[in-house]
């Protein structure tokens, strides 16, 4: 017994070591440290009540980050990841050895005549209890090839929430600067409504002392109404992007929330060549397209590992008896053991073409990832560059709507003195009224428009930068 043991210890360390030569401490690749293979918050936990309202202001930053806390989205997509991750340790336990057992009980009849001693049955039947440790050897790199594919699909998971998470930077920053613009807008509309108020007040004051017509009073009227009108709108668009922008954040739609911030100019000087460096370097859509042909080729080694035999390592020992404990020895008792250790090995020499044209799927299936990632490549050079040109664009519109802002304050000054010295008509102070509201709209928006397309040139380039406000 001891001898037998020693040889089950001996073989024991040779199957491990074999499992260790072959395991994921080889088949483990090197990480690239690519920036967009991280997430940018981790530990997200499901929360089924409503979160508290913040007790002060919310900057962009702080609902950017609040957005990839809470959102249940990014929730959804760490999940994932934590999923690919186990399922890689899964694949990393079938390096090592197994280890079964088995226990079977078996009752039999058999009627001979005339029966000899040794062709009687077990009276009790006969019970057997065995355990066997088997250890693959070679697979045909079907092991590797399968750890590699979900050490890799591990990876593309976690720069998916990284992903996600520049996306949802997008969202909330885009619903962020709408806010602000229609909160923007609500407040030039006000203004307009006061200024049509003191308009109507001094026409009615000329209209009393017969100095204007009636049709005079009537046009402001009108005028004052439609500014309500355009004020009560420019109030509803406000509410809703702040529904939204509690939506995002992870809060109730109904929460009240005050968010704090101002559409400034921030400038932004990089060419060209620089955005698109950034870009092919730290996005994390094109590292998960790199990732995918990786994954493809894995895939395809598994297939081909139909092409080589299966080795296997094992030792098996089986206890048999004529009872369910296997321990009664004696005249009517009936006790055995034997045990077993060798190699197993299994090749399917034809199949009739089935992996070599599974083979040749798995090599077209690595060819179409390889375009979809040169395809994303152009994709990706084109909207860095149209999203570039969106900020220089808006960055003009900018200096073009300030012109037309001083323009049309001037503009209202002057009709609103010549109309209080009866040289001017009441028509004149309407109109430029008219066109100052618009062009405030125009520069609001340019500046709005400007902010947008920075934060989407950011995103387009991989680059997380939650406070667009900042200079």
């Amino acid at each position: 017994m001891r001898m037998a043991s020693r040889l089950i210890f001996r073989l024991m360390c040779a199957l491990l070591a074999a499992g260790l030569m072959t395991g994921p401490c080889c088949a483990r690749e090197a990480r690239t440290g690519h920036p967009g293979a991280n997430p940018l918050h981790t530990g997200r936990k499901l929360n089924t009540k409503p979160l508290p309202a913040p007790s002060g202001a919310i900057t962009m930053e702080d609902a950017v980050n609040r957005a990839i806390r809470d959102n249940p989205s990014l929730g959804a997509e760490e999940a994932q990841a934590k999923s690919s991750e186990a399922a890689r340790k899964s694949a990393r336990g079938a390096f090592g050895p197994r280890l079964g057992m088995s226990y079977s009980a078996m009752k039999q009849e058999r009627d001979t005549s005339p029966s000899s001693v040794s062709e009687r049955t077990p009276e009790r039947g006969t019970y057997s209890w065995g355990v066997e440790i088997s250890q693959p050897v070679f697979q045909g790199f079907r092991l590797l090839a399968a750890y590699q594919k979900a050490a890799l699909q591990e990876e593309s998971d976690r720069a998916s929430v990284r992903n996600a998470e520049l996306a949802m930077t997008q969202k909330v920053q885009a619903a962020f600067l709408d806010y602000l613009q229609y909160a923007e807008n609500a407040r030039s509309s006000l203004e307009s409504l006061e200024r049509l108020k003191d308009q109507l007040d001094i026409t009615k004051a000329f209209y009393e002392v017969g100095l204007r017509p009636h049709i005079d009073v009537l046009q402001a009227e009108v005028d004052v109404r439609k500014a309500e009108s355009t004020f009560l709108q420019a109030e509803n668009a406000r509410d809703t992007s702040l529904a939204q922008l509690n939506t995002l954040i992870g809060l109730p739609a109904a929460t009240s929330v005050r968010y704090a911030g101002k559409l400034a100019y921030v400038p932004f000087s990089r060419g060209l060549e620089q955005c698109l460096e950034a870009a092919y370097r730290r996005r994390p859509d094109l590292h998960m397209a790199a990732l995918a042909v990786d994954i493809a080729g894995k895939s395809q080694k598994e297939v081909q590992a139909g092409y080589y035999p299966q080795i296997e390592a094992y030792w098996n020992t089986t206890q048999t008896g004529n009872t369910p404990d296997l321990q009664e020895s004696g005249k009517y008792g009936s006790r055995g053991q034997t045990w077993e250790v060798g190699a197993r090995a299994t090749w399917e020499v034809f199949q009739w073409g089935t992996t070599y044209y599974a083979d040749k799927q798995a090599g077209h299936l690595v060819t179409k990832m390889r375009y979809a990632q040169e395809d994303l490549k152009l994709n990706v050079g084109y909207e860095v560059k149209s999203r570039l040109l969106a900020v220089r664009e808006a960055a003009k519109r900018i200096r073009v709507t300030e012109k037309e802002v001083e323009q049309a304050e001037e503009a209202y000054r002057v009709a609103k003195a010549r109309y209080s010295e009866q040289v001017g008509t009441n028509f004149d102070v309407l109109d430029a009224s008219a066109k100052l509201t618009v062009a405030e709209a125009d520069l609001t928006g340019a500046r709005a428009d400007y902010l947008k397309a920075l934060s989407q040139l950011y995103v387009s380039m991989g680059e997380f930068r939650p406070n667009l406000l900042k200079r």
